[in-house]
């Protein structure tokens, strides 16, 4: 956890970034994506010693508001983008969480949350804004939201690399792919997205495909995650669409190479948010 607080140290000041509190998902809004039996069980503190183990951490009412901020933070940020074209949630990306359970430290599911959140937004619904992309760049897949949103036609989610649950589009990558053939494939992945009528991106941004990272298994370097970055803000830019953006995963040793990591793409937002609102107008 000690990386968030890292992160949002390391990006005050950045030119063009204005820092806000995430506020807490509601139990409304959690629904959308969860089970009642679940978020009860999340509120409550009655999850069993076997889902608390799968989690990864053990229950708090402090773990709670935790996660409810986490997904809060992610919708904040889709509704912030509708306006400025691009926002971030300095953490979320919680993309292992099950509409029944929790997985991989991973409670409330805030990509899936969030889209089904804007999908009923005034604003959004304002601007016909009626199908979702999930672009899900973590190197770890995204099964909680594939399960989630599988026959969900609103939200489409693009899970990179190899998957075990089936998603709308799913590439694999061997251990120890290096910059090039992994760029080729994000290209892949964009090529398939351009082609969809997509209104929105959601981006999880994770910084575990570097090549430091102690479980990614890839070999990408911190120039390989830059030009990972541009290219989906380019076409989102291109495409004349508003992209909120999450940081999902990164577990290098020391921890503040994934901070540098996760703070290079909040930079490389906030240098396209010009580019990205004016193509909003152009729409």
């Amino acid at each position: 956890m000690a990386k968030y607080k890292m992160l949002r140290d390391t990006v005050l000041g950045f030119p063009n970034l204005d820092l806000v509190e995430a506020p807490s998902a509601s139990d409304s809004e959690i629904l959308l994506a969860h089970d009642p039996s679940y978020l009860q069980a999340v509120i409550n503190g009655s999850l069993s010693e076997a889902q608390q183990k799968e989690i990864g951490f053990p229950w708090s009412a402090k773990m709670v508001e935790r996660s409810r901020r986490s997904a809060g933070a992610t919708i904040a940020a889709c509704k912030a983008a509708l306006v400025d074209g691009i926002a971030a949630n300095l953490a979320g990306g919680t993309h292992h969480a099950y509409r029944h359970k929790g997985s991989g430290f991973c409670v409330f599911n805030d990509a899936a949350i969030a889209a089904r959140v804007l999908l009923k937004d005034p604003m959004a619904k304002a601007k016909n804004l009626s199908k979702i992309a999930i672009l899900d760049l973590d190197v770890h897949q995204g099964d909680g939201t594939a399960s989630i949103l599988q026959h969900d036609p609103a939200v489409g989610e693009k899970n990179y690399p190899f998957a075990k649950e089936a998603s709308d589009l799913d590439i694999a990558l061997p251990d120890g792919t290096t910059d090039p053939a992994y760029l080729q494939a994000l290209d892949q992945a964009l090529s398939y997205l351009s082609e969809q009528e997509i209104d929105f991106l959601i981006y999880l941004a994770g910084a575990d495909p570097y090549y430091e990272d102690r479980l990614g298994r890839l070999q990408i370097s911190q120039e390989g995650m830059a030009a990972r970055d541009r290219a989906v803000l380019e076409f989102a830019s291109k495409k004349g669409i508003a992209v909120a953006l999450a940081m999902a995963g990164g577990y290098a040793n020391p921890i503040k190479k994934t901070v540098l990591i996760h703070a290079q793409t909040i930079r490389l937002a906030t240098e396209h948010q010009h580019t990205i609102a004016s193509s909003l107008l152009k729409r």
